[in-house]
């Protein structure tokens, strides 16, 4: 079942569903949580004037089967477990803190220098965070995300989602202050399935927008795909 023609199109659905006005008073620090989110979080941060970043995960997959994810990290080291998935496939938490070093030093690192010139993600304490992303399969990395950033004492926490699993929806309502989730699925599949068209990201004009302050609301969205 497609959605949306475009991430764009997605994006301004999910903008379409938000108090921008508002949130444009209320000074938001917009993170993607993946690269395919990136043009969506770049279209939402430009709406509510916010600023714009990435918040680094990595998956960490059964040794037996590398398409099911059992855990995710973040870049700041927080862990994620699906013990369901893990006691299923057998694998023990000293495996799961390995491959978490390992994808950190390995994975997450590269990506600090890509995008922030090695910088570490700043310190949320208390500022409003909007985590987007153009859907939850897992749910693991938005969970590993929302742990990150409680830990560091925000003042507000809000998610926005083009499309989530009714399930997690109903879970995230009662973890942070929003969330701004246009289409919750009681039989969700996998985010891409509900686009049409899978841009590529437009690496250069994210770096671009990451670290330069706030997007200005009248500034033209940069030429290509995020």
């Amino acid at each position: 079942m497609t959605l949306f023609e475009s991430r764009s199109e997605a994006a301004q659905k999910l903008v379409a569903a938000m108090p921008t006005q508002q949130m444009k008073k209320e000074k938001w620090e917009v993170l993607a949580m993946s690269e395919q989110g990136a043009q969506i979080a770049y279209d939402v941060a430009k709406a509510i004037g916010g600023t714009l970043d990435f918040i680094f995960t990595e998956p960490i997959c059964s040794p037996i089967n590398k398409d099911c994810w059992i855990s995710v990290v973040s870049e700041t080291e927080e862990i994620v477990i699906n013990h369901f998935l893990a006691s299923a496939f057998g694998v023990s938490d000293d495996y799961i803190y390995g491959e978490a070093k390992r994808k950190r030093d390995e994975k997450i690192l590269s990506y600090l220098y890509k995008y922030r010139k090695g910088a570490a993600l700043k310190n949320m304490a208390g500022k409003n965070v909007l985590l987007v992303d153009e859907g939850a399969d897992t749910g693991l990395t938005l969970m590993v995300s929302l742990k990150t950033i409680f830990a560091m004492n925000p003042a507000k926490v809000a998610v926005a989602m083009p499309v989530i699993p009714e399930n997690l929806a109903v879970e995230l309502y009662s973890l942070i202050d929003d969330a701004y989730l246009p289409y919750r699925l009681p039989h969700y599949v996998e985010a891409k399935s509900y686009y049409q068209t899978q841009e590529p990201a437009n690496i250069a004009a994210v770096i671009a927008a990451i670290g330069q302050g706030k997007i200005d609301t009248k500034t033209e969205k940069p030429k290509g795909d995020l």
